[in-house]
């Protein structure tokens, strides 16, 4: 079953974004900025990375060019492989790639040795040699042998749903913690599949045949691919300790906002659901918008307030995608712990996707492995305005706690902000007291980290009455607080 891009139609995501119009240079969001830079990454016709030899190659790295997909459908319906082979071909896009065609096998699982079985693939290599493709991107993670003996058949390089997704995030990574993370993902997938063919697998990095390297280098020595590998051993451990370093100071960072007792909110969700066009409507913040796949892997926090005046944070998160490889998982754990150490978790959701209730399944089942399962969660079903209106109603009434929005629009925005001041946690303590004049740094932090119910000036100080964290009643207890209990 062959299906063309043109037959296989992908409906714009809604950005949302609202344009900003700084004054100068200096007033530009670094966001936009990296928006300019991101679409300069872009495929240049002409370069080919066609493997007319596979076995001159030992170790090459991700370049995508022109691609042919390849699908393997094992379970549920055909429209349910098709809005895979969709999402597939919009990774590739993402990464740079043409995609020229898509193919899709029907089988009870995927072949143990070419993953599409030994017929298929023989179409597979026609297709290729007859759209001049240079790559073949499967929808599924292989194993090494898979890769191997499917290269041979069709003549070209293959590359796995795993290796697509980490190849745009090395593309898309910024800070040095992202960067980090992304290495660390692409070397766990590396590792085991490093190989070699012929009399590479035999070079000895020992004896005469290393040259004579004298005293200490004779004997049998290792092997090409022993000493990769040992390097790469160790640059994962150096990796993991610098993560770890970071983790540290993203802890205490965590630390700092909750001895302010400020409630956090996690925006998470399906890649190009809208969560940085949402963070942007909420907070006013100007964070990278892109109508592309991944486009936000470094958190953002900013903050914000209810409509009663409580201040909060919202944090923007890694998207989440089905089948997202493990090792991503693993290397950006100590970013999703913004979500899992949350208050509250805004669920974004892409409400004009042709599957959105797959989204929804797919993000609960990376929040599950991160430990953020049992995390109150409310269900944001974005993108209103380019969504069927009987399907919103029906995700509506099947997700109780939800509230559908339009980033673009600012449509249900003000639904949304009520049900947060619903849902976030009050540990706030109403205090009466007469604040020193000289202390007006307390008057302000209640301004600041509370609400602020009355303000009079008397003749020895600034009487106050406001529900403020408990921390902040603590201090201001000591000028004649009446303190009530938490709400």
């Amino acid at each position: 079953m062959s299906a063309l891009p043109s037959q296989m139609p992908v409906t714009p995501g809604d950005t949302g974004h609202v344009p900003a119009e700084p004054q100068d240079l200096g007033q530009l969001d670094l966001g936009q900025l990296d928006l300019e830079d991101r679409h300069a990454l872009r495929r240049v016709a002409g370069l080919s990375t066609e493997l007319q030899d596979v076995t001159e190659v030992e170790y090459r790295g991700l370049r995508l060019e022109r691609v042919v997909l390849m699908g393997v459908w094992t379970e549920g319906t055909l429209a349910t492989a098709e809005n895979s082979l969709r999402e597939l071909s919009r990774l590739a896009e993402t990464a740079g790639s043409l995609v020229l065609d898509g193919l899709i096998q029907r089988r009870g699982r995927p072949d143990s040795a070419t993953y599409v079985g030994a017929g298929k693939a023989a179409e597979l290599a026609e297709l290729v040699a007859s759209t001049g493709a240079d790559t073949v991107i499967c929808d599924g993670e292989l194993a090494p042998s898979q890769l191997r003996r499917l290269e041979g058949i069709v003549r070209v390089k293959v590359v796995d749903r795993t290796a697509l997704i980490l190849d745009i995030f090395a593309q898309h990574a910024r800070s040095k913690e992202g960067k980090a993370q992304v290495e660390l993902a692409q070397l766990q997938y590396l590792l085991p599949r490093l190989r070699g063919w012929g009399e590479s697998l035999s070079r000895q990095a020992g004896g005469r045949v290393a040259g004579g390297g004298g005293i200490g280098t004779r004997g049998p020595g290792e092997t090409k691919i022993e000493t990769d590998r040992r390097r790469i051993r160790a640059r994962l451990t150096r990796l993991r300790r610098e993560l770890a370093d970071m983790a540290a100071g993203r802890q205490v960072q965590r630390g700092q906002r909750r001895r302010r007792d400020v409630p956090s909110v996690a925006i998470a969700g399906y890649t190009n659901a809208g969560k940085s066009s949402l963070l942007n409507r909420l907070t006013g913040a100007q964070v990278l918008v892109d109508d592309s796949l991944f486009a936000t892997l470094d958190p953002a926090v900013r903050r914000a307030r209810t409509p009663g005046g409580w201040p909060f944070t919202l944090t923007d998160t890694v998207g989440f995608v089905r089948h997202l490889p493990h090792q991503l998982v693993d290397a950006f754990r100590s970013t999703l712990e913004e979500v899992t150490d949350a208050d509250l978790i805004l669920h974004v959701v892409d409400g004009s996707d042709a599957d959105p209730r797959a989204q929804i399944a797919a993000v609960r089942e990376v929040l599950a492995e991160i430990g953020a399962g049992e995390t109150p969660e409310l269900i944001v079903i974005n993108k209103a305005d380019a969504a069927d209106p009987i399907d919103l109603e029906g995700l509506r009434l099947a997700e109780r706690e939800s509230v559908v929005v339009s980033a673009r629009t600012g449509a249900g925005i003000d639904e949304l902000m009520r049900e947060l001041e619903r849902l976030l946690p009050r540990r706030d303590c109403e205090v009466v007291v007469t604040v020193p004049y000289d202390r007006g740094d307390l008057v302000s932090r209640a301004h600041q980290e509370g609400e602020v119910l009355a303000v009079r000036h008397g003749q020895d100080g600034t009487e106050l009455t406001a529900r403020v964290p408990p921390g902040l009643a603590a201090e201001l207890g000591r000028f004649e607080a009446q303190v009530a209990s938490p709400r």
